[in-house]
């Protein structure tokens, strides 16, 4: 079992920066492929970004590639993602998750834990 808790979210002007960090219990934390969602109000969750667990090999969605990264600490237990230039359209619910396995996951289904989330609002 994992328990994830996200931190960082919060209200940014158009063009500015946050980070959000999760940090997760257990002490498999490196065994497991973390992965960072959204959710818009009315709208479906979508994958973000990913990062695998042995490689640390990362993918984005097209529209952040460029403005976010996501990073891991193993030590910590914490994964981050850094966002720069955001846009309004970047507001939305943010959340972690975590699934075991070697490779990075996509797929809201391909996850087997999630945090409780955290609110980013960018202002225009």
């Amino acid at each position: 079992q994992v328990q994830l808790v996200e931190s960082g979210g919060g209200l940014v002007q158009a063009g500015g920066s946050l980070r959000l960090s999760c940090a997760a219990s257990g002490r498999t934390f490196s065994m497991y492929t973390m992965g960072w969602f959204r959710q818009a109000p009315g709208k479906e969750r979508d994958f973000v970004a990913a990062i695998a667990s042995s490689s640390g090999t990362t993918n984005y969605a097209e529209s952040v590639k460029g403005r976010f990264t996501i990073s891991r600490d193993n030590a910590k237990n914490t994964v981050y993602l850094q966002m720069n230039s955001l846009k309004p359209e970047d507001t939305a619910v943010y959340f972690c998750a975590a699934t075991p396995g070697t490779t990075w996951r996509v797929g809201v289904r391909q996850y087997d834990y999630w945090g409780q989330g955290t609110q980013v609002t960018v202002s225009s």
